[in-house]
């Protein structure tokens, strides 16, 4: 009798990857406005009873946590918009 040995076969395969080449899915964004009317979409459906009384809880969680972020986001730009007036404002007087 007598005993093969099993030949042990090693492949190296080098892939290169051009990562210009790889599409990158578009980065899709909600804008302010969008994000207003989707509070007004949980208002409107949750005042029509499109929600069960147990998730109302979490619904009720995420209405509060997205109209707090716009209120944020409103008194930022609000700021901002003060902020570069006074500017305009100081600049336009320093000239005179």
């Amino acid at each position: 009798m007598s005993k093969k040995k099993a030949e042990k076969v090693t492949e190296t395969v080098d892939v290169e990857t051009n990562v210009d080449a790889v599409e990158q899915p578009e980065v899709q964004t909600l804008s302010l406005q969008e994000l207003d009317q989707l509070a007004q979409v949980i208002d409107l459906a949750s005042g029509r009873g499109a929600f069960r009384g147990a998730e109302l809880q979490t619904v009720g969680g995420l209405y509060n946590k997205l109209v707090s972020f716009l209120t944020m986001v409103k008194a930022q730009q609000e700021a901002a918009a003060e902020a570069q007036e006074n500017e305009s404002a100081e600049a336009g007087t320093g000239e005179a």
